[in-house]
């Protein structure tokens, strides 16, 4: 669950991505998962740590391929963490698997939760858009790993 952020200010972005490598280019996208402040601070506080390693988005983005940066943002908008997409696979919601579940590193990570903590998010994602979200929809499923800062530097 990811929602990309275009109002961050490109000079903070480019800092905080040239810290990470100074010869980066283009500036990779900005995203904060989740849909609301509180939720984009516990989700990447869970990428910092290391215990979530994988999203799940809706409808699937095209544009995110093996490979791809993503610098990721908390509830304020702030970069947190820099990514790469390691793996990314279109799927019928109800075929996500459990390790697949356990990889968000949300909840208890089973499966249970993962479908219905998804299907709430996704549910209220669509309110007022064309389409709306069913257990019939393909889902994009996508792992990545932390590049920066790896999290034995987020460890005080």
């Amino acid at each position: 669950m990811c929602i990309r952020d275009r109002n961050n200010t490109n000079a903070i972005l480019w800092r905080f991505v040239h810290a990470y490598d100074p010869t980066q280019t283009p500036l990779p996208p900005a995203l904060s998962f989740g849909d609301s402040p509180a939720m984009a601070n516990e989700l990447a506080e869970l990428v910092l740590t290391g215990r979530k390693t994988a999203t799940t988005s809706w409808p699937c983005d095209p544009s995110v391929q093996v490979g791809t940066l993503s610098i990721v943002l908390d509830g304020a908008g702030t970069p947190v963490a820099i990514i790469k997409t390691i793996s990314v696979e279109q799927v019928a919601f109800l075929n996500v698997t459990p390790q697949f579940a356990a990889t968000e590193g949300e909840g208890d990570g089973t499966l249970r939760y993962w479908r219905d903590s998804h299907r709430e998010f996704f549910t209220r994602a669509s309110r007022g858009a064309r389409e709306s979200f069913s257990d019939a929809e393909i889902v994009q499923c996508e792992t990545f790993e932390l590049v920066w800062p790896r999290p034995a530097d987020t460890q005080s």
